[in-house]
Protein backbone atom coordinates (compact mmCIF):
# COMPACT_ATOMS: atom_id res chain seq x y z
CA UNK A 1 0.00 0.00 0.00
CA UNK A 2 2.85 2.34 1.43
CA UNK A 3 4.77 1.76 -2.07
CA UNK A 4 1.55 2.63 -4.29
CA UNK A 5 1.04 5.72 -2.46
CA UNK A 6 4.68 6.72 -2.77
CA UNK A 7 3.73 5.82 -7.07
CA UNK A 8 0.85 8.09 -6.36
CA UNK A 9 3.18 10.75 -5.34
CA UNK A 10 4.94 10.93 -8.51
CA UNK A 11 2.04 11.60 -10.51
CA UNK A 12 1.89 15.05 -8.86
CA UNK A 13 5.39 16.00 -8.22
CA UNK A 14 9.02 15.69 -8.37
CA UNK A 15 9.81 12.04 -7.35
CA UNK A 16 12.77 11.46 -4.43
CA UNK A 17 16.42 10.58 -5.73
CA UNK A 18 17.92 7.24 -5.04
CA UNK A 19 21.29 8.77 -5.46
CA UNK A 20 23.22 8.55 -2.28
CA UNK A 21 24.09 12.75 -2.43
CA UNK A 22 20.23 13.50 -3.05
CA UNK A 23 19.56 13.91 0.79
CA UNK A 24 21.45 17.14 1.83
CA UNK A 25 22.85 16.07 4.91
CA UNK A 26 24.50 12.69 3.41
CA UNK A 27 25.92 15.16 1.21
CA UNK A 28 27.52 17.22 3.92
CA UNK A 29 28.41 14.17 5.58
CA UNK A 30 30.25 12.68 2.70
CA UNK A 31 31.63 16.23 2.03
CA UNK A 32 32.99 16.75 5.43
CA UNK A 33 34.46 12.88 5.46
CA UNK A 34 36.96 13.65 2.92
CA UNK A 35 40.46 12.86 3.56
CA UNK A 36 42.04 16.40 3.97
CA UNK A 37 45.78 15.32 4.78
CA UNK A 38 45.52 12.36 1.48
CA UNK A 39 44.73 14.50 -2.10
CA UNK A 40 44.97 11.51 -3.89
CA UNK A 41 42.41 9.70 -2.13
CA UNK A 42 40.28 12.99 -1.94
CA UNK A 43 40.78 13.03 -5.58
CA UNK A 44 39.88 9.97 -5.74
CA UNK A 45 36.65 9.90 -3.91
CA UNK A 46 35.33 13.35 -5.41
CA UNK A 47 36.35 11.94 -8.94
CA UNK A 48 34.01 8.92 -8.30
CA UNK A 49 31.22 11.45 -6.92
CA UNK A 50 31.26 13.18 -9.80
CA UNK A 51 31.33 10.28 -12.55
CA UNK A 52 27.83 9.23 -10.52
CA UNK A 53 26.48 12.19 -11.10
CA UNK A 54 26.68 12.72 -14.50
CA UNK A 55 24.83 9.39 -14.97
CA UNK A 56 22.11 10.39 -12.43
CA UNK A 57 18.96 10.84 -14.35
CA UNK A 58 16.80 11.42 -11.36
CA UNK A 59 18.14 14.54 -9.96
CA UNK A 60 16.16 18.04 -9.84
CA UNK A 61 18.94 20.40 -12.35
CA UNK A 62 19.65 22.81 -9.74
CA UNK A 63 20.27 20.21 -6.79
CA UNK A 64 22.62 18.92 -9.20
CA UNK A 65 24.93 21.83 -10.20
CA UNK A 66 25.12 22.82 -6.92
CA UNK A 67 26.93 19.65 -5.94
CA UNK A 68 28.84 19.63 -9.03
CA UNK A 69 29.49 22.83 -8.03
CA UNK A 70 30.61 22.06 -4.57
CA UNK A 71 32.25 18.76 -4.86
CA UNK A 72 34.48 20.67 -7.56
CA UNK A 73 35.44 23.44 -5.31
CA UNK A 74 36.48 20.99 -2.47
CA UNK A 75 38.74 19.56 -5.33
CA UNK A 76 40.71 22.54 -6.36
CA UNK A 77 43.07 22.47 -3.46
CA UNK A 78 43.34 18.74 -3.48
CA UNK A 79 43.71 19.21 -7.46
CA UNK A 80 46.62 22.08 -7.28
CA UNK A 81 48.81 20.11 -4.42
CA UNK A 82 48.78 16.22 -6.79
CA UNK A 83 49.51 18.60 -9.99
CA UNK A 84 52.12 20.30 -8.27
CA UNK A 85 53.64 17.35 -7.31
CA UNK A 86 53.68 15.72 -10.62
CA UNK A 87 55.60 18.60 -12.46
CA UNK A 88 57.90 19.51 -9.99
CA UNK A 89 58.76 15.83 -7.76
CA UNK A 90 62.18 15.00 -9.05
CA UNK A 91 62.65 12.05 -10.60
CA UNK A 92 59.56 9.99 -10.29
CA UNK A 93 58.77 6.60 -10.83
CA UNK A 94 56.97 5.45 -13.99
CA UNK A 95 54.40 3.88 -11.52
CA UNK A 96 54.31 6.77 -9.54
CA UNK A 97 54.38 9.53 -12.24
CA UNK A 98 51.33 7.58 -13.90
CA UNK A 99 49.46 7.45 -10.94
CA UNK A 100 49.47 10.38 -10.41
CA UNK A 101 48.52 11.64 -14.29
CA UNK A 102 45.59 9.46 -14.00
CA UNK A 103 44.19 10.71 -11.14
CA UNK A 104 44.49 14.35 -11.82
CA UNK A 105 43.57 13.40 -15.40
CA UNK A 106 40.88 11.59 -14.24
CA UNK A 107 39.21 14.69 -12.03
CA UNK A 108 39.30 16.77 -14.92
CA UNK A 109 37.27 14.43 -17.16
CA UNK A 110 34.81 14.24 -14.86
CA UNK A 111 34.50 17.19 -13.88
CA UNK A 112 33.98 18.30 -17.75
CA UNK A 113 31.64 15.51 -17.86
CA UNK A 114 29.09 16.89 -15.04
CA UNK A 115 29.53 20.26 -16.44
CA UNK A 116 28.24 18.84 -19.64
CA UNK A 117 25.31 17.63 -18.42
CA UNK A 118 24.40 20.89 -16.31
CA UNK A 119 24.59 22.96 -19.60
CA UNK A 120 22.81 19.82 -21.57
CA UNK A 121 20.24 20.34 -18.72
CA UNK A 122 20.22 24.23 -19.42
CA UNK A 123 18.50 24.33 -22.37
CA UNK A 124 15.22 22.40 -21.37
CA UNK A 125 12.38 24.56 -21.65
CA UNK A 126 11.01 23.46 -18.14
CA UNK A 127 11.14 25.67 -14.70
CA UNK A 128 13.63 23.57 -13.40
CA UNK A 129 16.62 24.36 -15.89
CA UNK A 130 15.96 28.13 -15.49
CA UNK A 131 18.24 28.06 -12.39
CA UNK A 132 20.78 26.70 -14.87
CA UNK A 133 20.18 29.50 -17.13
CA UNK A 134 21.32 31.76 -14.90
CA UNK A 135 24.49 29.78 -13.71
CA UNK A 136 25.27 29.59 -17.60
CA UNK A 137 28.33 32.34 -17.40
CA UNK A 138 30.09 29.90 -14.52
CA UNK A 139 29.29 26.73 -16.57
CA UNK A 140 30.91 27.73 -19.48
CA UNK A 141 33.77 28.64 -17.40
CA UNK A 142 34.19 25.99 -15.50
CA UNK A 143 33.40 23.67 -18.63
CA UNK A 144 36.01 25.15 -20.50
CA UNK A 145 38.47 25.08 -17.58
CA UNK A 146 38.11 21.45 -16.94
CA UNK A 147 38.50 20.36 -20.22
CA UNK A 148 41.31 22.48 -20.85
CA UNK A 149 42.85 21.52 -18.07
CA UNK A 150 42.80 17.77 -19.41
CA UNK A 151 44.41 19.26 -23.07
CA UNK A 152 47.50 20.52 -20.56
CA UNK A 153 47.91 17.29 -19.07
CA UNK A 154 48.80 16.10 -22.41
CA UNK A 155 50.50 18.41 -23.31
CA UNK A 156 52.59 18.31 -20.07
CA UNK A 157 52.93 14.80 -20.84
CA UNK A 158 53.93 15.08 -24.44
CA UNK A 159 50.62 13.20 -25.52
CA UNK A 160 49.08 11.50 -27.34
CA UNK A 161 46.09 14.56 -27.91
CA UNK A 162 42.68 13.29 -27.85
CA UNK A 163 40.58 14.73 -30.74
CA UNK A 164 37.79 14.74 -29.25
CA UNK A 165 38.77 17.59 -26.52
CA UNK A 166 39.27 20.71 -29.23
CA UNK A 167 35.05 19.40 -30.07
CA UNK A 168 34.00 19.35 -26.59
CA UNK A 169 35.22 22.61 -26.11
CA UNK A 170 34.83 24.48 -29.47
CA UNK A 171 30.74 23.04 -28.48
CA UNK A 172 31.62 24.80 -25.06
CA UNK A 173 32.73 27.43 -26.09
CA UNK A 174 29.63 27.84 -29.25
CA UNK A 175 27.41 27.58 -26.65
CA UNK A 176 28.56 30.38 -24.35
CA UNK A 177 28.40 32.91 -27.41
CA UNK A 178 25.43 31.34 -28.50
CA UNK A 179 24.02 32.03 -24.81
CA UNK A 180 25.46 35.73 -24.70
CA UNK A 181 28.04 35.03 -22.05
CA UNK A 182 31.28 34.22 -24.10
CA UNK A 183 32.62 37.54 -22.56
CA UNK A 184 30.62 37.88 -19.23
CA UNK A 185 33.18 37.89 -16.37
CA UNK A 186 32.98 35.47 -13.51
CA UNK A 187 34.94 34.23 -10.27
CA UNK A 188 35.98 30.98 -11.16
CA UNK A 189 36.45 29.72 -7.37
CA UNK A 190 35.66 31.04 -4.39
CA UNK A 191 39.17 31.20 -3.25
CA UNK A 192 40.40 32.85 -6.24
CA UNK A 193 39.95 36.61 -6.28
CA UNK A 194 40.75 37.25 -10.06
CA UNK A 195 37.86 37.34 -12.46
CA UNK A 196 37.78 35.15 -16.09
CA UNK A 197 35.76 34.50 -19.82
CA UNK A 198 35.20 31.54 -21.33
CA UNK A 199 36.38 33.31 -24.55
CA UNK A 200 39.70 34.01 -22.07
CA UNK A 201 39.93 30.21 -21.22
CA UNK A 202 39.18 29.45 -24.48
CA UNK A 203 41.41 31.41 -26.20
CA UNK A 204 44.16 30.77 -23.53
CA UNK A 205 44.20 27.36 -24.51
CA UNK A 206 44.68 27.66 -28.56
CA UNK A 207 47.42 30.23 -27.70
CA UNK A 208 49.34 27.26 -25.58
CA UNK A 209 48.77 24.63 -28.02
CA UNK A 210 49.89 26.54 -30.89
CA UNK A 211 53.14 27.28 -28.74
CA UNK A 212 54.82 24.40 -30.15
CA UNK A 213 55.50 23.28 -26.41
CA UNK A 214 56.74 19.50 -27.58
CA UNK A 215 60.30 21.33 -27.95
CA UNK A 216 60.08 22.84 -23.86
CA UNK A 217 60.95 20.83 -20.56
CA UNK A 218 58.13 20.21 -17.99
CA UNK A 219 59.62 22.95 -15.79
CA UNK A 220 59.59 25.43 -19.38
CA UNK A 221 56.15 24.60 -20.66
CA UNK A 222 54.74 25.54 -16.94
CA UNK A 223 56.74 29.15 -17.56
CA UNK A 224 55.46 28.56 -20.85
CA UNK A 225 52.02 28.38 -19.39
CA UNK A 226 52.02 31.65 -16.84
CA UNK A 227 53.56 33.88 -19.63
CA UNK A 228 50.33 33.19 -22.38
CA UNK A 229 48.31 33.79 -19.37
CA UNK A 230 50.06 37.41 -18.80
CA UNK A 231 50.27 38.41 -22.62
CA UNK A 232 46.88 36.63 -23.40
CA UNK A 233 45.34 40.44 -23.46
CA UNK A 234 47.55 41.54 -26.25
CA UNK A 235 46.18 38.73 -28.31
CA UNK A 236 43.34 38.85 -30.90
CA UNK A 237 40.56 36.59 -31.72
CA UNK A 238 37.20 37.11 -34.01
CA UNK A 239 35.39 34.96 -36.13
CA UNK A 240 36.57 37.22 -38.90
CA UNK A 241 39.81 36.35 -40.56
CA UNK A 242 41.81 39.00 -41.87
CA UNK A 243 45.09 39.34 -43.24
CA UNK A 244 46.93 39.50 -39.78
CA UNK A 245 45.15 36.30 -38.82
CA UNK A 246 47.78 33.50 -37.99
CA UNK A 247 45.83 30.68 -36.88
CA UNK A 248 42.38 28.96 -37.17
CA UNK A 249 40.28 26.75 -35.01
CA UNK A 250 36.78 25.07 -35.66
CA UNK A 251 34.00 24.96 -32.69
CA UNK A 252 32.32 22.29 -34.97
CA UNK A 253 35.53 19.85 -35.54
CA UNK A 254 37.77 17.30 -33.65
CA UNK A 255 40.37 19.18 -34.75
CA UNK A 256 42.82 21.41 -33.04
CA UNK A 257 43.86 24.58 -33.45
CA UNK A 258 46.32 25.58 -36.60
CA UNK A 259 48.27 28.05 -38.46
CA UNK A 260 46.53 29.67 -41.72
CA UNK A 261 49.45 28.09 -43.80
CA UNK A 262 46.59 25.19 -43.95
CA UNK A 263 44.10 27.09 -44.90
CA UNK A 264 39.90 25.71 -44.17
CA UNK A 265 38.36 23.61 -46.85
CA UNK A 266 35.50 26.26 -47.17
CA UNK A 267 34.42 29.01 -44.87
CA UNK A 268 31.62 28.07 -42.09
CA UNK A 269 30.04 30.11 -38.91
CA UNK A 270 32.05 27.79 -36.82
CA UNK A 271 35.65 29.13 -37.76
CA UNK A 272 37.58 31.10 -35.20
CA UNK A 273 40.67 33.53 -36.33
CA UNK A 274 43.20 34.68 -33.80
CA UNK A 275 46.56 35.99 -34.32
CA UNK A 276 49.25 37.63 -31.37
CA UNK A 277 48.41 41.41 -32.65
CA UNK A 278 50.82 43.07 -29.29
CA UNK A 279 51.65 40.15 -27.81
CA UNK A 280 54.33 39.22 -29.84
CA UNK A 281 56.40 42.49 -30.04
CA UNK A 282 55.54 42.81 -26.04
CA UNK A 283 57.56 38.97 -25.30
CA UNK A 284 60.46 40.64 -27.81
CA UNK A 285 60.40 43.46 -25.82
CA UNK A 286 60.96 41.84 -22.77
CA UNK A 287 63.26 39.22 -23.62
CA UNK A 288 65.30 42.19 -25.03
CA UNK A 289 65.28 44.43 -21.65
CA UNK A 290 66.16 40.73 -20.00
CA UNK A 291 69.30 40.23 -22.06
CA UNK A 292 70.38 43.70 -20.72
CA UNK A 293 69.96 43.20 -17.70
CA UNK A 294 66.30 44.38 -17.32
CA UNK A 295 64.31 42.36 -14.43
CA UNK A 296 61.43 40.67 -14.43
CA UNK A 297 58.25 42.77 -14.13
CA UNK A 298 56.42 42.54 -10.56
CA UNK A 299 52.87 41.71 -12.29
CA UNK A 300 54.51 38.89 -14.24
CA UNK A 301 53.26 35.71 -12.12
CA UNK A 302 55.75 32.78 -12.55
CA UNK A 303 54.66 31.48 -9.60
CA UNK A 304 57.61 32.10 -7.31
CA UNK A 305 61.06 33.81 -8.03
CA UNK A 306 62.52 32.48 -11.02
CA UNK A 307 65.85 33.62 -12.03
CA UNK A 308 66.21 35.53 -15.70
CA UNK A 309 68.46 32.52 -17.27
CA UNK A 310 65.95 30.27 -17.22
CA UNK A 311 63.02 32.19 -18.38
CA UNK A 312 65.06 33.66 -21.79
CA UNK A 313 64.94 30.44 -23.50
CA UNK A 314 61.21 30.43 -22.72
CA UNK A 315 60.95 33.94 -23.96
CA UNK A 316 62.59 33.35 -26.93
CA UNK A 317 61.03 30.19 -28.54
CA UNK A 318 57.29 31.71 -27.66
CA UNK A 319 59.25 35.18 -29.72
CA UNK A 320 59.44 32.71 -32.16
CA UNK A 321 56.19 30.92 -32.53
CA UNK A 322 54.35 34.51 -32.22
CA UNK A 323 55.99 35.97 -35.08
CA UNK A 324 53.19 37.01 -37.91
CA UNK A 325 55.78 34.84 -39.90
CA UNK A 326 56.36 30.92 -38.77
CA UNK A 327 59.95 29.90 -38.35
CA UNK A 328 61.81 28.81 -41.39
CA UNK A 329 63.54 25.42 -41.02
CA UNK A 330 67.18 25.60 -41.41
CA UNK A 331 67.77 22.51 -43.64
CA UNK A 332 65.87 20.58 -45.90
CA UNK A 333 64.67 17.48 -44.72
CA UNK A 334 64.61 13.80 -47.04
CA UNK A 335 62.27 11.21 -46.34
CA UNK A 336 64.57 7.88 -45.01
CA UNK A 337 64.14 4.53 -43.70
CA UNK A 338 67.07 3.84 -41.62
CA UNK A 339 68.08 2.18 -38.43
CA UNK A 340 70.37 3.87 -36.27
CA UNK A 341 71.74 2.45 -32.59
CA UNK A 342 71.25 5.10 -29.80
CA UNK A 343 72.69 5.36 -26.22
CA UNK A 344 71.65 7.88 -23.63
CA UNK A 345 73.67 9.92 -21.44
CA UNK A 346 77.04 10.82 -21.45
CA UNK A 347 78.92 8.38 -20.03
CA UNK A 348 77.15 5.86 -22.23
CA UNK A 349 78.49 8.00 -25.35
CA UNK A 350 81.92 8.51 -24.17
CA UNK A 351 81.80 4.99 -24.28
CA UNK A 352 80.43 4.22 -27.51
CA UNK A 353 82.67 6.43 -29.15
CA UNK A 354 86.16 4.72 -27.19
CA UNK A 355 88.09 3.44 -29.75
CA UNK A 356 88.71 0.61 -27.02
CA UNK A 357 84.49 -0.14 -27.49
CA UNK A 358 83.37 -3.45 -28.70
CA UNK A 359 79.99 -3.13 -28.40
CA UNK A 360 77.49 -1.01 -26.32
CA UNK A 361 74.23 -2.00 -25.35
CA UNK A 362 71.45 0.38 -26.98
CA UNK A 363 68.29 0.94 -28.95
CA UNK A 364 67.66 0.32 -32.00
CA UNK A 365 65.30 3.22 -33.79
CA UNK A 366 64.03 4.30 -37.23
CA UNK A 367 65.29 7.33 -38.95
CA UNK A 368 62.05 8.61 -40.98
CA UNK A 369 63.46 11.78 -42.33
CA UNK A 370 67.08 13.07 -42.00
CA UNK A 371 68.85 17.06 -42.51
CA UNK A 372 71.61 18.51 -42.50
CA UNK A 373 70.91 19.47 -38.77
CA UNK A 374 69.38 16.62 -37.17
CA UNK A 375 66.66 13.44 -37.70
CA UNK A 376 63.47 12.67 -36.96
CA UNK A 377 62.57 9.38 -36.07
CA UNK A 378 60.07 6.87 -34.32
CA UNK A 379 60.07 5.04 -31.02
CA UNK A 380 58.63 2.27 -29.92
CA UNK A 381 57.91 1.62 -26.60
CA UNK A 382 59.86 5.36 -25.68
CA UNK A 383 61.70 5.70 -21.93
CA UNK A 384 60.94 8.06 -19.70
CA UNK A 385 63.47 7.67 -17.82
CA UNK A 386 66.22 9.00 -20.56
CA UNK A 387 63.87 10.05 -23.49
CA UNK A 388 63.43 13.88 -22.81
CA UNK A 389 63.84 16.90 -24.02
CA UNK A 390 67.42 17.42 -24.08
CA UNK A 391 68.69 14.17 -23.35
CA UNK A 392 72.11 13.44 -25.05
CA UNK A 393 72.51 10.25 -27.03
CA UNK A 394 74.99 8.86 -28.69
CA UNK A 395 73.99 7.97 -32.11
CA UNK A 396 75.35 5.26 -35.49
CA UNK A 397 73.94 4.66 -37.76
CA UNK A 398 73.10 1.14 -39.48
CA UNK A 399 76.03 -0.04 -41.66
CA UNK A 400 78.35 2.88 -40.57
CA UNK A 401 81.26 3.10 -38.34
CA UNK A 402 81.37 6.73 -36.70
CA UNK A 403 79.14 7.24 -33.74
CA UNK A 404 77.11 11.15 -34.38
CA UNK A 405 76.35 12.99 -30.81
CA UNK A 406 72.76 14.87 -30.57
CA UNK A 407 70.17 16.14 -28.33
CA UNK A 408 66.45 15.45 -28.23
CA UNK A 409 64.69 18.46 -29.24
CA UNK A 410 61.13 17.65 -30.01
CA UNK A 411 59.04 14.62 -28.01
CA UNK A 412 55.75 13.79 -28.91
CA UNK A 413 53.99 10.57 -28.19
CA UNK A 414 51.46 9.70 -31.04
CA UNK A 415 50.23 6.81 -28.95
CA UNK A 416 50.65 4.86 -25.63
CA UNK A 417 53.55 2.64 -27.24
CA UNK A 418 55.18 5.02 -29.85
CA UNK A 419 56.34 8.80 -30.04
CA UNK A 420 57.70 10.57 -32.23
CA UNK A 421 61.26 12.30 -31.62
CA UNK A 422 63.14 15.33 -33.12
CA UNK A 423 66.86 14.81 -32.79
CA UNK A 424 69.49 17.79 -33.22
CA UNK A 425 73.01 16.63 -33.92
CA UNK A 426 75.83 18.54 -32.61
CA UNK A 427 78.75 17.36 -33.88
CA UNK A 428 79.52 14.25 -36.14
CA UNK A 429 83.00 14.21 -35.36
CA UNK A 430 83.54 14.24 -31.57
CA UNK A 431 86.22 12.26 -29.57
CA UNK A 432 86.12 11.09 -26.08
CA UNK A 433 88.86 13.51 -23.84
CA UNK A 434 90.14 13.59 -20.51
CA UNK A 435 90.46 16.71 -18.72
CA UNK A 436 92.40 17.64 -15.36
CA UNK A 437 92.41 20.85 -13.52
CA UNK A 438 95.65 22.56 -13.45
CA UNK A 439 96.67 23.31 -10.56
CA UNK A 440 100.24 24.23 -9.09
CA UNK A 441 100.64 21.81 -7.04
CA UNK A 442 99.79 19.12 -9.14
CA UNK A 443 97.09 16.76 -10.71
CA UNK A 444 94.97 15.37 -8.72
CA UNK A 445 93.55 11.85 -10.40
CA UNK A 446 90.10 11.78 -8.58
CA UNK A 447 89.28 15.05 -10.59
CA UNK A 448 89.80 13.81 -13.89
CA UNK A 449 86.80 15.02 -16.17
CA UNK A 450 85.74 12.68 -19.12
CA UNK A 451 83.78 14.29 -21.84
CA UNK A 452 83.25 14.63 -25.23
CA UNK A 453 85.38 17.04 -27.65
CA UNK A 454 83.10 18.20 -30.52
CA UNK A 455 85.32 18.39 -33.24
CA UNK A 456 83.85 19.56 -35.99
CA UNK A 457 81.88 22.52 -33.73
CA UNK A 458 83.74 26.14 -33.02
CA UNK A 459 87.01 27.33 -34.54
CA UNK A 460 90.37 26.43 -34.55
CA UNK A 461 91.13 28.46 -31.71
CA UNK A 462 88.41 26.72 -29.21
CA UNK A 463 87.57 23.98 -28.35
CA UNK A 464 83.74 22.71 -27.60
CA UNK A 465 83.35 20.56 -24.70
CA UNK A 466 80.24 18.01 -23.34
CA UNK A 467 81.21 17.78 -19.69
CA UNK A 468 79.23 16.37 -16.67
CA UNK A 469 77.25 18.80 -15.00
CA UNK A 470 78.71 21.39 -12.75
CA UNK A 471 82.00 20.62 -14.44
CA UNK A 472 82.87 24.05 -15.79
CA UNK A 473 84.43 26.84 -13.62
CA UNK A 474 85.16 30.30 -15.04
CA UNK A 475 88.49 30.45 -13.29
CA UNK A 476 89.32 27.21 -13.36
CA UNK A 477 91.61 26.02 -16.75
CA UNK A 478 92.00 22.71 -17.64
CA UNK A 479 94.70 20.48 -18.91
CA UNK A 480 94.30 18.21 -21.73
CA UNK A 481 96.31 15.22 -23.67
CA UNK A 482 96.11 15.69 -27.45
CA UNK A 483 97.82 13.88 -29.84
CA UNK A 484 100.31 12.63 -26.66
CA UNK A 485 101.33 16.10 -25.95
CA UNK A 486 99.60 18.40 -22.89
CA UNK A 487 97.69 21.12 -24.02
CA UNK A 488 96.13 23.96 -21.48
CA UNK A 489 92.27 25.23 -21.90
CA UNK A 490 91.11 28.54 -20.75
CA UNK A 491 87.92 28.53 -20.19
CA UNK A 492 85.59 30.43 -22.20
CA UNK A 493 82.14 30.64 -21.42
CA UNK A 494 79.21 27.78 -20.70
CA UNK A 495 77.22 27.22 -23.58
CA UNK A 496 74.51 25.82 -22.30
CA UNK A 497 73.16 23.21 -19.36
CA UNK A 498 70.69 20.33 -20.09
CA UNK A 499 69.74 17.20 -17.13
CA UNK A 500 73.21 15.42 -17.05
CA UNK A 501 75.89 17.26 -18.71
CA UNK A 502 76.36 20.55 -19.99
CA UNK A 503 78.43 22.46 -23.13
CA UNK A 504 81.22 24.60 -22.31
CA UNK A 505 83.94 26.97 -24.51
CA UNK A 506 87.68 26.49 -24.00
CA UNK A 507 90.25 28.14 -25.64
CA UNK A 508 93.78 26.87 -26.69
CA UNK A 509 96.62 28.75 -24.11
Amino acid sequence: MLDKLGRLGELFGQAKSEHPLADEKEFRRIVAALPGDHPYKALDEISGWLESLRLADDLPPGRLFDMVRELDETAQRHAFKLTREYLRAPRLARAEEQKLWKAINGFWLNAASAYERCLALSREKDRQAAALREALPLICVRLVAALGHVVRSEIYRYGPHTSSLWQRLGLAYGAAEAAGVAKKSVQIYPRRTETTTAEHEYLRLLVLYTSSLDALLPTQIELAERLVEHFLPGFSFSAQSSKESVYWVDLDKAEPPARLARVPKQMTPSLRFFHPARAHLQVAQLATDLEHGGAIPGEINLGGDVEVKYVLPVLAHLAACWAPLPPLRKHARYPVKHRMAVVAGLPNAVAALSPAADSVAGESWVVENVSRGGFGTIVAEPRPDWLRIGSLLGMQPEGGDNWLVGVVRRYHRSSENEAQVGLMTLSRAALPVEMKPLRSTGYVAATTVRGLWLKDVGDEAEMRVVLPLASFDLREPMEIWLDGRPATLSPVALVQQCGDYEVARYRYS
